[in-house]
C-alpha cells in the first residue's frame, strides 16, 4: 500500500488493529540443493496491515503502556528502531491520536524514514556509525532528560515483544502447518520474533529445531537485524531458545531476494532474504522436514538499496 493510501486508512479511524496476525505462509519451492522431502515455508508477515512482523509486537507494547498508564495523555511514546517497529508505532499512534517519537541511525533506509514522517512521527536521526545502538542510547538520554514528556517503551527489553508472538505467530504458524513443522528460522533483530515463537512452539513439540540467524559482520547492509558480538544485546534475547546460529553475509542475503524474486514472484526484504538463505543452508542437510522461515517484510521499502551499499 502506497505511503499516501496507507496514510488516509489509518487515520480514517478505521480498526487496523483488529487485522495484525493471520498472515499466511507460502511454499518456498525449488531452491537449490534442497531435498524433495524437504518442504521450505515462508511466514508471509508483510501481510500486516503495517506491511511487517513488528505490527505485532508494536501493538502489543502500546496496549501495555496504555494499560498501565504509562502513556498518559500528552505524552509521547518514544522508542528507538530501525525501521519497522517505528512504522507501527507511527500508524498505531495516528490511529489512536498520540504522538510518537522515534530515534533511529542516520543512514536507516529511506523508504521507511518517508513512511514514518509521513505518519506523523517526529524523526531523531543518530550517527550512523554507532547503528541502533547509538539510537538506544539517544533514547535513554531523551528519557532520562524529559521523563514527563516521553513513554520509553524500549522495545529490545518489553516482554510483550516476545509474547506477541508466543500467543499469536506460534499458533498461527502451528495450526497453518498441522503441528508438521519441523524447524523454525528467524533472525535476530530485538529477538522478539525468535524467543517468542520459538518458546510456544516447543511447548507443542519439544523436538522442534529452531535456527537463529545473525549479519556475518559488524558492517552489514541487513537492515533490522543485529550482529549480537559486537552490539547492545537484546534483554530479552535468551541463547539458549534456539539450537543454532547462522550467520548470512549481505551478499547472500540480497541475491537470496533476486532468486525468490525471479523464480517466485516473492518480493521480500533483505532480512527475509537472510531467513531463507539460512533455510536452504539447514534444508540441504535434511532428508525430510517442514521448514517455516520467518519473513519479517516486503522489499518495497528496499528498491532504493543495492548489496554492499
Amino acid at each position: 500500500m502506497a505511503t499516501e493510501s496507507l496514510l488516509s486508512f489509518v487515520r480514517s479511524g478505521s480498526d487496523l488493529t483488529s487485522r495484525i496476525g493471520g498472515t499466511p505462509l507460502v511454499p518456498v519451492t525449488g531452491l537449490s540443493g534442497i531435498p524433495a522431502g524437504v518442504t521450505v515455508l515462508g511466514k508471509a508477515e508483510w501481510m500486516n496491515p503495517g506491511g511487517s512482523v513488528k505490527d505485532r509486537a508494536a501493538w502489543g507494547i502500546v496496549r501495555d503502556a496504555l494499560d498501565s498508564e504509562r502513556l498518559l495523555v500528552g505524552r509521547r511514546l518514544l522508542d528507538a528502531t530501525s525501521g519497522n517497529t517505528g512504522i507501527a508505532y507511527a500508524w498505531i499512534g495516528a490511529t489512536m491520536g498520540f504522538g510518537v517519537t522515534l530515534c533511529l541511525p542516520a543512514n536507516a533506509n529511506a523508504e521507511r524514514r518517508r513512511l514514518m514522517a509521513a505518519l506523523g512521527a517526529e524523526l531523531v536521526l543518530t550517527d550512523a556509525m554507532d547503528g541502533t545502538d547509538g539510537a538506544i542510547r539517544e533514547a535513554r538520554r531523551l528519557a532520562a532528560e524529559h521523563p514527563d514528556r516521553y513513554a520509553y517503551v524500549d522495545q529490545y527489553a518489553h516482554p510483550e515483544n516476545w509474547r506477541a508472538h508466543y500467543f499469536g505467530t506460534a499458533a498461527e504458524i502451528w495450526a497453518d502447518t498441522h503441528g508438521e513443522i519441523t524447524h523454525l528460522v528467524a533472525g535476530i533483530g530485538t529477538s522478539g520474533t525468535l524467543m517468542g515463537t520459538t518458546r510456544r512452539l516447543r511447548e507443542l513439540n519439544p523436538s522442534l529445531t529452531a535456527i537463529a540467524v545473525q549479519p556475518d559482520s559488524p558492517l552489514h547492509a541487513l537492515e533490522g537485524l543485529k550482529h549480537l558480538p559486537s552490539a547492545i544485546v537484546p534483554e530479552i534475547y535468551d541463547a539458549a531458545a534456539h539450537d543454532q546460529k547462522v550467520t548470512a553475509s549481505t551478499e547472500k542475503a540480497y541475491a537470496t531476494c533476486a532468486e525468490v524474486l525471479r523464480d517466485h514472484g516473492l518480493l521480500v526484504g533483505h532480512s527475509a532474504g537472510a531467513a531463507l538463505w539460512a533455510a536452504r543452508e539447514v534444508g540441504r542437510g535434511l532428508t525430510s522436514g517442514v521448514i517455516v522461515a520467518l519473513l519479517p517484510d516486503g522489499g518495497e521499502r528496499y528498491l532504493g538499496t543495492k548489496a554492499g551499499a
